[in-house]
């Protein structure tokens, strides 16, 4: 691959992963329910109406689940997969490839997602435990429904809440054994 192909390789997938980002935002925040009063959460909606609004009133909501959000997530994927496989090769990608990879990377992005804003809150909640804000709002409604049940079987040691630690390990286990593997074979496919 020389220069150029890795320079738009580059471009595609930073665009199409920070409008993956915003749309995964919007999903999870739709799915947890989070303070759609919160300035953050007017900008990802603001910025993912014009998209989902049309798909929204061909796909239904089931239960929590917005599938118009979901269905973008997964059309920007396999554009990705497609673009990213165009520019470096010149061919194709493998069909399976189309329909497995967007999933692992969907599941991938998510527990990354929740991974980093564990993280975070946990590091917050050592180093400044009172400060409030709405980004730190969010962040503590979307980790606080894994954060609760860990809580209720993780032991609190003088006074230190071990369950981010609890599931931290959780979310890299599963990253390990169910995204590697579907990732792995999804680029077997692919050559």
């Amino acid at each position: 691959m020389n220069s150029l192909q890795a320079a738009f390789i580059f471009l595609v997938k930073i665009c199409i992963d920070l409008a993956f980002f915003i749309v995964l935002l919007r999903f999870l925040f739709q799915y947890f329910r989070i303070d759609f009063y919160n300035p953050f959460s007017q900008f990802v909606l603001k910025i993912t109406n014009p998209t989902l609004t049309p798909l929204r009133n061909r796909l239904p909501q089931i239960h929590k689940i917005d599938l118009a959000a979901l269905l973008l997530l997964i059309v920007l994927k396999i554009a990705e997969l497609f673009l990213v496989t165009l520019i470096a090769t010149g061919g194709l990608p493998h069909f399976l490839s189309l329909l497995i990879w967007p999933m692992g990377e969907i599941l991938s992005q998510t527990l990354n997602l929740f991974f980093f804003a564990i993280l975070i809150v946990a590091i917050l909640s050592w180093i400044a435990p009172k400060i409030h804000s709405p980004f730190t709002s969010i962040l503590i409604q979307i980790t606080e429904p894994l954060l609760e049940p860990a809580r209720k079987i993780t032991p609190n040691y003088f006074g230190i809440d071990l369950s981010p630690l609890l599931v931290l390990i959780i979310l890299k286990f599963l990253d390990i054994l169910v995204v590697v593997p579907m990732l792995q074979w999804a680029i077997h496919l692919s050559h």
